[in-house]
Order: C-alpha cells, then structure tokens, then sequence
C-alpha cells in the first residue's frame, strides 16, 4: 500500500501540510503533557500559545472550523477563504455563516483594506444591508485585479452592530490548472482524501509499460521543502530503464476551456535532480504531443524552470481539454522531477 497514515496541520481551519503521525497516542494519566516546550533540552517555545486542547477523537475538518470560529456572535468561514488566491472562474458570490445571534448583515467590499475597515454605511464600500449570507461578486471582481477586501457586520434584532473581521482574498493575473496544493495523504476511501496519485494517473501498477510514479512512493507523498509556490509540489518519478516512456495523466471530469478570458500561453514549473538522467520531457493536451525544446541538462539542475507553452500552435480543441499528461521519454532515462504551478496566461509571463 502506498503512503501511511499522517498527522494533519491546519492553518486558520484550512488543511496547512501533513507530518509523520506519533507513534503512540497521548495518555494524559501517565504524566504532564508539555505544549511548546522541547522536553530533551529544557528549550522553551518563544511565542505565544493560546487555548490548547486535547480531544479523545481524531477531528473532522467539519469540527476543526467549528473551533476556529472565535467569537460565536461574528460571521464566519468566509468563502473565499482567509488569504485565498481565487481563480476568477471560482468566485461569483461571497458567503459566510452567521453570527449566533444576528439578524441581518452590513456587507463592504472593496480593493483597499483601510477604506474597508474604516467604512461605514455612507461609504461606497458599503454594499448594503441584507437577510442572508451570500453575496453575488459580479461586476465587483476581475481577471487580474489583485486583493479584494471584505467586511461582515453582524445586526443584531435591537440595532447593534458588531463590527466584523477584514477578509482578503487575491484574483490572479492567470487561470489555474494545477497547483498541487490540494492533495493530502489521507487514505483512499476516508473523508477529505485527496490523494495526487489518484488524480493523476501514473504507472505504477504496471512499470514495464509506463516507468513513472506521482508523489513520493513512502512516507508523505507531496514534497514541502522544495517549491515554487504555495506551500507543496508534486513528486514525478521516472524509470525507462524497461518501459521506455514514463507518464502521469490528469483527466478533467469536466472539460475545460483554456481560451478563456484570451489565455494564450500554458506555462508549467520543474525542478530537476543532479542525480536524473536525461530524456525528451514532454507534455500532451488531449493526447496532442508537445516536446520541451529547452536544454536537455535541465532536467538535471536542481533549480526551477519554466517552460511555457504557445497554445496557439496546438492542434486541439482548446475549448474542451479533457485531458493533460506530463512524461519522459527515451530508453535509461530515470530521476525524479518537481512539478508546480501549472497556469493559463495571456501572454508570456
């Protein structure tokens, strides 16, 4: 079986990155239990550390954002998240939950934190005052317009208000095709397993006919420490030693339209190995092959690289890709790649 079970970190009760589980479970009857302090050395944690907690069940992701509500009374879980890098095809409303005890809710919306934290109900940032906890975006967002600022208040039925939190979330300049920062290592079959192997189809079932692997093949599967952006990338095993070909295909369960808002250029990040032996790295767009044309040796350079792509030159319906694949070629060609970033541009970034 690949991968094992793992510990999971979560940052403002959004999955953060997943650590090697501890061997044996905490037994607060044996002894004390120290939080933020390292027991070898008598080394204290230097920071603050607030309502700890030790629950005799593992949490769901459901429960954990219900910890990290605070204050009841305030609106919460914003959609966007917290600090979210929004493609612009994913956000046509905003939505919260609402506070315990409001009524209705005062909406702000704008581009500058400080107008929005400071707004008022006479402020154009002021979007109104409304029942529900919904909010629709359109004509408020746009491909590329940066960090978006936002602001809850919740009503209560005798006329306070109770000022809420300053969300941020940020619209890009491209449209995201694969940024890897999804994929856990929670087991196949669990709830939130989102395992990058099972998204993208590699070979290792059958490694005589397709050499490659996705995500580390022991322990975590996603690689931390190395990254372009975000906080993980993914691992491309290849091994031609007898198959000849090494590929890990991503089918989309809907297809997708890579002319949207003028894209133009598909652009990917690797990271190489000194260790690998080099080979024809490719990529194929709906079965359509597309050979890198940059050094060879690269593959080789523990560095990241981006190889951008023309899309205007590929023999493809473009407005229904159903399908990406990512390989090395040539018989002895064996290492490992990074793969990160995989984005639709305009132009050449």
């Amino acid at each position: 079986m690949r991968g094992r079970r793992l510990r999971s970190q979560y940052l403002d009760g959004r999955l953060d990155a997943t650590t090697a589980s501890q061997a044996t479970a905490i037994d607060t009857a044996e002894g004390p239990v120290w939080i933020g302090k390292a027991p070898w050395y008598d080394d204290p944690f230097m920071g603050q550390i607030d309502d700890a907690r030790i629950y005799d069940k593992v949490l769901t992701a459901e429960e954990i954002q219900q910890v990290m509500l605070g204050d009841t009374k305030l609106a919460g879980n914003p959609v966007p998240e917290r600090n979210a890098l929004v493609d612009i095809r994913d956000i046509s409303s905003l939505s919260w939950s609402r506070g315990d005890t409001a009524a209705s809710h005062d909406v702000y919306f704008g581009r500058d934190r400080d107008a929005v934290a400071g707004a008022d109900n006479s402020s154009p940032e002021f979007q109104g005052n409304q029942a529900g906890t919904s909010f629709s975006s359109a004509g408020l967002v746009e491909f590329g317009g940066g960090d978006y600022y936002w602001r809850v208040d919740e009503v209560q039925s005798d006329g306070t208000v109770l000022t809420g939190t300053i969300w941020k979330f940020t619209v890009p300049d491209y449209l995201t095709v694969e940024d890897f920062e999804s994929y856990n290592d929670i087991p196949a079959g669990e709830s939130g397993s989102n395992l990058v192997y099972v998204a993208w189809k590699d070979g290792y079932d059958n490694p005589n006919v397709n050499g490659s692997t996705m995500g580390y093949v022991t322990g975590v599967s996603m690689e931390s420490g190395e990254v372009h952006g975000g906080g993980q990338s993914a691992p491309m095993g290849y091994n031609n030693a007898t198959a000849g070909i090494s590929e890990v295909t991503r089918n989309f369960t809907a297809a997708q339209d890579w002319t949207a808002n003028g894209v133009t250029v598909l652009s990917l990040w690797f990271f190489g190995d000194p260790t690998n032996t080099s080979g024809q790295l490719y990529l194929k767009i709906n079965g359509v092959q597309m050979n890198y044309t940059g050094d060879a040796a690269n593959l080789s350079l523990a560095q990241w690289h981006r190889w951008d792509i023309d899309l205007t030159t590929v023999g493809t319906n473009l407005q229904s890709v159903n399908s990406l694949a990512i390989g090395v070629q040539d018989i002895g060609a064996t290492g490992t790649l990074l793969l990160d970033d995989i984005a639709l541009y305009r132009s050449v970034p």
